[in-house]
């Protein structure tokens, strides 16, 4: 059995590794003064850098969260391996040979799993590059030819074949000294009838490897009819592969990524390639998952927040890729860089782009000129009708969100008079004051909104639910007067019907009571409302979220001075009434000024209704409830 490392040896391989070079394979480190360097520390999450690295001492210190130590204790807590991993990788790293006390070494017995599993990767990557020469293998070699990869570009980026036989990987490890129970644990293998097999069989091959360099994983791509399995087949999740932790192409890219404060995210293997050969050389992918809070933090070591930083999107323009961008979006404000998408012309990928128009389109391509955000705004604002004052109502609902993020206060105000115009409303200022108190409670909360916050949906139109916005202020009239009647509805049905049964979901302007007065109406309404009424308000609420809406607004107190009335609930009916004719007459106004004299038809009927709404308000503000 293995004994303890001699304690000399320790020393030399903690003295030979510089604790810069191995923390700058993880993140991206800068002059900190007094021969100090310093980034984002990786240990936990952070928007200023606190992490320090003094390569005189071979010490590390975070400022933040108090990890420190040296060279080893980095290895360590990273890769989360233990003492003697840690040691062996950096001591093979360094060309040192160690010395095992207490019986002497034996270098296949005893390995820590996660060396054992990289050394299964490494040699099973040497196996499929060798087998891309075979004859079987021609149909990969073909594959890669038409898109525009030579032997070179194979080479480069470690691409190489499995054979399709059942076995033939399985066989050559074993031979290498591996376990069937440590192929299978590493993915390359998995159980058949008979003992391990090949997990990957009669497919085009590409290695993929950790910040550090190890290989942790294959990608795997289908190329003959036969094969039913996926398109792609990655390995599966191990104790060294983490689908959400990874990033192909990270270790080619990571230098550059670093030096030009720029990442180019796209979609697929090959597109990695095909803009590495085209000179852009910050390309990575992410491995079959959606590109998510794991692999910001990757990015964000790199890049380091320093203002100038860029991470550019490239996505196929169908839908499947705009629905991507659109998750790309929901944790863009975890970056401090700009985060802008590209789409080719003709939803061509980078790779297709780089076969049909050169290097300089791919190039081109990856340019920044889109933001992130305007793409998010027009696919939400595109999805609603703007010609109904509820579409209005629900795009302005959900697209001031998305502009209230922007960092740049002269950016947002711009971007919230564009949406103004482009929704029809008259009055730009009031989406202007909307975004700026949306921005304002978003600084004072952070990302942990609470319980009362909505969860942006982009697959589909949404249904009114808790509000994506700040706490609603009951010192604004609007808000103040629609709790008011919800509060009426819940504790004293009697009062408001059977005239509040009528009202619109869409004459509640804040989204929490839009959804609240849906689980009312779900519930049968306030007409003839039941002992158990309020429990079948609870039964038809959404969510959780909209169900201890709900309950609050059943115990707090009406305000009223003088007692509950029919006096009092008339009054709050009108009032919600009142607000929402006046709403539809301002969106009239905007829908006239936008029409113009283009359409006369609709130009008339808006001006029909406007007459008619116009003469209600006076009738609701000259006769109260009675012109309900």
């Amino acid at each position: 059995m293995a004994g303890r490392i001699n304690d000399d040896d320790v020393k030399a391989v903690r003295d030979a590794v510089p604790i810069d070079s191995v923390v700058s394979e993880y993140l991206q480190l800068r002059n900190a003064g007094g021969g100090n360097l310093k980034g984002l520390c990786p240990f936990h999450d952070e928007k200023s850098p606190s992490f320090q690295v003094s390569p005189s001492k071979g010490l590390f210190h975070c400022f933040g969260c108090q990890e420190g130590g040296d060279t080893i204790a980095f290895v360590m807590k990273i890769d989360h391996l233990s003492f003697s991993e840690t040691v062996e990788r950096l001591a093979a790293k360094a060309g040192i040979t160690l010395r095992y006390e207490e019986g002497g070494y034996n270098p296949g017995h005893q390995r820590g799993e996660r060396i054992r599993l990289i050394e299964a990767h490494k040699a099973a990557a040497e196996y499929y590059a060798g087998q891309l020469a075979s004859p079987e293998a021609e149909i990969g070699r073909r594959f890669l030819a038409e898109r525009g990869f030579d032997q070179a570009a194979a080479e480069h980026f470690g691409v190489g074949y499995s054979p399709a036989g059942w076995d033939h990987l399985t066989r050559f490890l074993r031979g290498k000294g591996f376990s069937d129970k440590e192929l299978v644990v590493s993915g390359l293998s998995q159980e058949g009838r008979r003992g391990p097999i090949d997990r990957f069989r009669g497919r085009l091959m590409w290695p993929i490897r950790d910040v550090g360099g190890e290989i942790v994983g294959f990608g795997a791509r289908r190329l003959r009819e036969d094969d039913t399995g996926p398109k792609y087949l990655n390995t599966p999740e191990t104790p060294i592969y983490k689908k959400s932790q990874v990033l192909y192409g990270i270790d080619l890219a990571k230098k550059e990524i670093a030096k030009s404060s720029r990442a180019v995210v796209v979609e697929g293997y090959t597109d990695v390639m095909a803009c590495h050969l085209a000179g852009v050389t910050t390309a990575i992918a992410t491995c079959g998952t959606a590109f998510g809070g794991e692999h910001i933090k990757i990015l964000r070591r790199l890049l380091m927040d320093n203002g100038s930083a860029r991470v550019i999107f490239t996505f196929d323009g169908d839908a499947a890729g705009q629905k991507a961008a659109l998750r790309a979006f929901e944790d863009d404000q975890k970056f401090a860089a700009e985060t802008y998408i590209a789409i080719a012309p003709d939803g061509m990928d980078p790779c297709e782009l780089r076969l049909a128009k050169g290097d300089d389109a791919v190039v081109d391509l990856v340019e920044p000129r889109t933001p992130l955000f305007e793409f998010a705004l027009r696919q939400i604002v595109n999805r609603y009708d703007l010609d109904t004052p509820a579409g209005q109502a629900a795009a302005l609902n959900e697209a001031a969100p998305v502009i209230a993020k922007l960092k740049d206060l002269s950016v947002r105000q711009r971007v919230a008079v564009k949406l103004a115009g482009l929704l029809g409303i008259m009055e730009d200022q009031f989406v202007v004051r909307r975004v700026s108190q949306i921005a304002q409670w978003q600084r004072g909360k952070g990302d942990a909104p609470g319980p009362a916050r909505r969860q942006r949906t982009y697959d589909d139109v949404p249904a009114p639910e808790a509000t994506a916005g700040p706490a609603l202020n009951l010192r604004s009239p609007a808000h103040r007067t629609e709790r008011e009647l919800l509060k009426l509805a819940l504790q004293r049905p009697d009062l408001v019907s059977p005239f509040f049964d009528a009202y619109g979901v869409d004459e509640f302007t804040a989204p929490p009571y839009a959804a609240v007065r849906q689980c009312i109406q779900d519930a049968g309404g306030t007409d003839g409302a039941p002992a158990d009424y309020v429990d079948a308000v609870l039964e038809a609420a959404s969510n959780d979220t909209v169900r201890a809406l709900v309950r609050e607004l059943v115990v707090e107190a009406i305000f009223v001075a003088k007692g509950v009335d029919e006096v009092y609930a008339s009054m709050q009916l009108v009032a919600v009434r009142l607000r929402a004719v006046d709403r539809r007459i301002d969106q009239l106004n905007a829908a006239l000024k936008r029409l113009g004299h283009t359409n006369p038809e609709q130009v008339t009927a808006a001006q029909q209704e406007l007459y008619v709404l116009q003469q209600y308000k006076v009738a609701l503000q000259s006769h109260g409830a009675a012109a309900l």
